[in-house]
């Protein structure tokens, strides 16, 4: 099982919008990760943001967010969060700093 945590930071009073465009997935999204078997939760603290999933390999996990729909998903995110000087969204990829029973790596 592949595993990643990532963190993001919403631009300030965007919190709602954020909110109700994923209580709002888009079909096509949801199926994209249905399909390649990702599971998801984002976590909300004071416009911070922190995505956990899963799925069974990095490349489903890459393969659930490709394609026109997955592009016109990340700029519509991109009006919400804090971006770089070219318009893409801040995410950072945490690194692992404990993991125990189904999620610990084999040795």
């Amino acid at each position: 099982m592949f595993s990643m945590g990532l963190t993001f930071k919403l631009e300030p009073g965007n919190y709602p919008k954020y909110k109700k465009a994923h209580d709002e997935l888009w079909p096509e999204m949801a199926e994209a990760m249905s399909v390649n078997e990702v599971n998801m939760v984002i976590y909300y603290y004071e416009d911070r943001l922190f995505l956990y999933m899963t799925a069974p390999t990095r490349d489903h996990f890459e393969r659930s967010h490709r394609g026109e729909v997955a592009d016109r998903w990340a700029e519509y995110m991109a009006t919400m969060m804090v971006t770089d000087d070219e318009g893409e969204s801040v995410v950072e990829e945490l690194e692992e700093a404990f993991a125990f029973g189904e999620f610990k790596a084999p040795e």
